[in-house]
Formats: C-alpha cells, structure tokens, sequence
C-alpha cells in the first residue's frame, strides 16, 4: 500500500520578493504539501509514532516562511530540505509555494513554484 498525507492550504504572511517594497510591506502565500509516507502500521496501531506528526511538519513550514528570500523557488527549496533533514521517514514529497496578487502590474491571482522530490 502507497501512503500519503496532504496538508492543504497553508496559509501565511511572509516577506520573500525580489522588490524592495515586497520585503517591506510583505504577502499572503499559500503551501500545500503531499507527503508519501509509510504509515501503514498507524492504520492498526492508532498511535503517533507509526505516523508523521503533522503539526509539527506545519511548525517546519512556518520557521522557513518566517525567513525572507527573494526567489519562491528559494523559500521551497529551504522547506524542502529541511522537511527531508527532520523527517527521514518521508520518501516523497510535492511541495507547492504559492505566493497570492504578485506584484506584475496586472490582474493575476497568483504565482506558484512546485517542487517535486521523490
């Protein structure tokens, strides 16, 4: 049996842009992982230790968006890593970054990274 877990929809305020302004007055980004782990004993057991502790895969997230870069791609790839450095137990990850009314200059919703590992 393949296993995953999805958190969906997380949503934070964080200070990542390319322009000076973006650092300044900041945005709303969106993050939603899907993590394929073996958690086929929690399915028998009931107990945390045969499974992930999502909330603190969600605290991970946080910390990371708290520090400021320029690039999404840059704010993933630090997730990401630090998602596979915690976390060994995990054995594939898709990690969307997604960073709401970017700045263009025109009507868009949004603007998203996606990071694959597996």
């Amino acid at each position: 049996m393949k296993t995953k877990i999805e958190l969906k929809d997380m949503k934070f305020y964080a200070y990542h842009g390319v322009l000076p302004q973006e650092t300044v007055v900041g945005s709303h980004f969106i993050v939603n992982l899907i993590l394929t782990v073996p958690f086929d004993k929690a399915t028998e057991s009931d107990r945390l230790e045969d499974t992930i502790n999502y909330a603190a895969i969600y605290q991970a997230v946080k910390e990371e968006m708290c520090i400021p870069s320029k690039l999404l791609e840059h704010a993933a790839g630090r997730i990401l890593k630090r998602l596979k450095k915690e976390f060994p137990q995990i054995t594939e990850t898709e990690l969307k970054l997604t960073k709401l009314n970017p700045p263009f200059g025109g009507d868009l919703h949004s603007a998203s990274v996606i990071l694959i590992d597996n």
